[in-house]
């Protein structure tokens, strides 16, 4: 079996990591998985810096290092926010049909009453000026090819998992 990469992609807040996590446990029951979170990753590299080009490195990073580990995984989970669509169409590319990116969708309102990192308040007192989706110059860019939605408002997680699981062929 090849490896399939599974893309987390959406706004912070929108659930991608929660997914990733619930969709590694079930995997990990019968296969090798590795998990990378984008908040993590770009911690460990020491990339802290939000502009197009910064953004545009990070995702490469991690695209490189999937590369680099994709024959020792049957699954590579990645929730980033990935918010240019020049990264994630590079890695739809680079990785062809075991590429699955998933776009977690979530309205504003809903990610606002979220808010477990106190991103939204920070932007809202204007500690934060570049939160993507809510007061930054880089906007999220939506794919035109075929991709999995899920709409973390409305569907539970396990709905949301289950729905992915069943794309992917599991």
């Amino acid at each position: 079996m090849r490896c399939k990469i599974i893309w987390f992609t959406g706004l912070s807040g929108s659930g991608k990591t929660t997914l990733s996590n619930y969709i590694s446990k079930k995997l990990k029951k019968k296969f090798k998985v590795l998990k990378i979170d984008g908040d993590t990753f770009r911690r460990r590299k020491k990339l802290n810096i939000f502009t197009k080009k910064a953004i545009i490195k990070n995702n490469i990073s991690i695209i490189n290092y999937i590369n680099r580990k994709i024959n020792k995984y049957e699954y590579i989970l990645v929730s980033v926010i990935s918010p240019l669509k020049k990264t994630r169409i590079y890695a739809h590319r680079k990785f062809g049909k075991n590429y699955f990116e998933v776009y977690t969708n979530c309205n504003l309102k809903e990610l606002i009453r979220r808010d477990t990192k106190k991103l939204y308040l920070k932007a809202k007192q204007k500690k934060i000026n570049n939160l993507i989706g809510f007061n930054s110059k880089i906007k999220y860019e939506k794919t035109r090819y075929k991709k999995i939605i899920v709409n973390t408002a409305k569907e539970k997680v396990v709905t949301s998992a289950n729905k992915i699981l069943k794309i992917i062929n599991l």
